[in-house]
């Protein structure tokens, strides 16, 4: 004799399995589920490196007219980008203008095979440095002296003998805060220059300022970080007795 509390248990085990075989139905019969736009991996646009555009047109320029071996190079920031007439400055010196942007240290390193060494110059005249302090307060004297000294290294590595000529970090109105790291920048440099040969370091910086050391103001423009022709003037006057003949 069967008892009621077993056909109970057969009763709800049948009922179980019919409602698990209704939910299995129902799911494959469902759309598939679509993974929402923000689980869905996009990726990133390519990016160019800073101030690439420019080193391009360098290039594309190159391509067109291939500048002279053996000039003077004169690479850095936009104290030398701003000096489009340079040429006119120093007539009977062959000069090859690769300033760009708002460049620094990082920048010129990064770019060495693309504006220094395809010229084969016979001096390099650098002037970086200004743009690396003021990029943050947390970039340290010590910091952007390392990074020139990567650079000349990089050089040296490719150019045993070119001459190198660093000119000093400038002061500027608009960056007078910067003046003490800037000094120090200048000094650190100028003595490591003065350990080697086919290096010179060129100081601007003291040639720039008032009898009370602060930055003269009618040497820039109204930007006060860029100079005019009167800032140039006095860059000529003193760069001119190093530059190689």
């Amino acid at each position: 004799m069967n008892k009621p509390g077993r056909h109970i248990a057969i009763w709800s085990l049948s009922f179980i399995t019919t409602l698990i075989s209704i939910r299995l139905a129902a799911q494959s019969d469902a759309p598939p589920v679509q993974a929402s736009p923000a689980t869905i991996a996009i990726p990133a646009a390519h990016q160019t490196p800073p101030f690439w555009n420019e080193i391009a047109e360098f290039k594309r320029q190159d391509s067109l007219q291939r500048p002279p071996s053996g000039a003077i190079l004169f690479v850095g920031s936009s104290s030398f980008r701003k000096w489009t007439n340079v040429q006119s400055y120093f007539p009977g010196y062959p000069i090859i203008n690769r300033g760009f942007g708002g460049s620094g240290f990082p920048d010129l390193i990064r770019y060495a095979g693309d504006i220094i060494f395809p010229y084969h110059p016979r001096q390099i005249v650098i002037y970086c440095g200004d743009n690396d302090l003021a990029a943050s307060d947390s970039v340290t004297a010590m910091m952007v002296y390392n990074r020139f000294v990567r650079l000349y290294n990089l050089i040296r590595s490719r150019l045993k003998d070119v001459d190198i000529v660093y000119v000093s970090i400038k002061p500027s109105p608009s960056r007078q805060k910067l003046m003490p790291k800037m000094e120090e920048v200048n000094d650190m440099i100028r003595n490591f220059m003065a350990s080697y040969s086919h290096a010179t370091f060129v100081d601007v910086y003291h040639a720039m300022l008032t009898p009370q050391g602060l930055p003269m103001d009618d040497l820039f423009i109204g930007d006060k970080l860029h100079m005019n022709e009167k800032g140039y003037k006095i860059w000529q006057q003193i760069l001119l007795p190093y530059l190689d003949k």
